[in-house]
């Protein structure tokens, strides 16, 4: 495996610890601050809005060189905005702090895996996107459960003074300036390979080329978009669930450190096997029909606990499966040179989907917590619609020849 390739896994798993740090004591501490429920999906929304309109603005910026200074820009953004979060104690700064942090964080989100993308192979390249997915879950889940440990803990607690749940925040400030200096460190730009060939586009000129995108690949936008919706919902909304029924931070911490190990284990065993199937979109739709079903029979079990660690972790499984497989069939319908500027579009649909599902979310978990998650199982489904109308769209379209024909 090459040495970028290594440190690529690596920065995602350090993102993965620090950017998750405050998930944990985010629904208690918007609790706190006396904020209405339905605030915590109007936050990640602004997030994700911030995520939308950075995503395409980094990756096309990248495209003409200098990935690094692009990613150390958006993570100061984030120390920002996370900051910001913690400490305004008003919920229309607090909303802004958060579409500052989404708006930074997309650089790094973008960037890397364009990275990831440029430097691998056909043959490894799907294997290499696991690889990565399977270290920002695993980061991810670590930074679940040192959040909730460092905010329930008695003796950290009290060292730390996280019983004042900003501090979390600002710890989680301060380490995101830590992995900007481990970027600093080891990320290795390439050269712009296209410098001596043509001309370095425009901002706008970059912007009027993602709007000549196939319209095949446009649905299969749709369909992340609703996978999306879905996920995203799950995900956060099973914080909210957890507080509600009781469970404490380090609980939930738990839960999701456990995801993480189930999620690194597919990404190593499974999504290797996996990425050798030719027809990449019947294995999507599947993996959207058996979300939808493990999402409706979950959340109707009484026996809470036993079934979101057994049945819900074949969910995670699948989830796990499907992000390296869109990702890498995005990359096969991508010209040279333009990863970085489709990998910001990719993100910007994928952060429609965070904006519109917590912003529905919340207003369907204040009626109903089955409903809400109910209607992530519908948003799979109509994934499923808009795979196929991809799938029939892109046959009509190999009449010239393509290199993923057979999907």
């Amino acid at each position: 495996m090459k040495k970028s390739i290594i440190f690529a896994i690596l920065f995602y798993f350090i993102q993965g610890v620090v950017h998750n740090l405050g998930h944990p004591v985010t629904p208690s501490f918007v609790r706190g601050q006396g904020i209405p429920d339905y605030m915590f999906g109007v936050f990640f929304a602004a997030m994700s809005l911030g995520m939308m309109f950075g995503a395409p603005l980094w990756g096309i910026l990248s495209d003409r060189g200098k990935k690094k200074t692009y990613i150390v820009i958006g993570l100061l953004l984030y120390s920002i905005g996370q900051f910001g979060f913690g400490f305004m104690n008003n919920s229309i700064l607090m909303v802004m702090s958060r579409f500052i942090s989404g708006f930074g964080v997309s650089s790094a989100v973008t960037l890397l895996t364009s990275y990831v993308i440029e430097e691998s192979d056909l043959t490894t390249r799907a294997k290499n996107l696991a690889y990565t997915a399977a270290s920002v879950g695993l980061g991810a889940s670590a930074g679940y459960w040192i959040g909730g440990f460092i905010a329930t803990n008695p003796m950290i607690s009290s060292l730390l003074a996280t019983s004042n749940l900003s501090m979390v925040f600002l710890y989680q400030s301060v380490l995101n300036i830590g992995y900007i200096l481990v970027i600093m460190w080891l990320f290795q730009d390439k050269p712009f390979i296209h410098s001596q060939t043509k001309k370095q586009t425009s901002i706008w000129q970059g912007l009027k080329e993602i709007t000549k995108i196939d319209v095949s690949l446009l649905f299969f936008f749709g369909a992340l978009v609703l996978m999306t919706i879905g996920g995203i919902n799950l995900s956060k909304y099973i914080d909210v669930y957890f507080d509600e029924l009781g469970y404490n931070p380090q609980e939930l911490g738990t839960f999701v450190m456990a995801s993480g190990i189930v999620s690194l284990l597919a990404s190593v065993l499974i999504v290797p096997f996996v990425s050798r199937f030719k027809r990449q979109l019947g294995v999507l739709a599947l993996l959207h029909i058996c979300s939808a079903i493990i999402v409706f029979y979950v959340f109707r079990e009484t026996a809470f606990l036993l079934v979101i660690y057994t049945v819900y972790m074949i969910y995670i499984v699948l989830r796990t499966i499907h992000h390296p497989l869109e990702q890498n069939y995005i990359a096969y319908n991508v010209k040279d040179g333009k990863y970085g500027a489709i990998m910001g579009v990719r993100q910007s649909f994928v952060s429609i989907g965070m904006v519109v599902g917590p912003l529905l979310g919340g207003f369907l978990y204040e009626r109903s917590p089955l409903l809400l998650f109910d209607m992530s199982a519908y948003a799979f489904l109509i994934g499923v619609v808009f795979l196929v109308c991809t799938a029939i769209l892109k046959k009509k379209s190999i009449n010239g020849g393509s290199n993923y024909e057979n999907n």
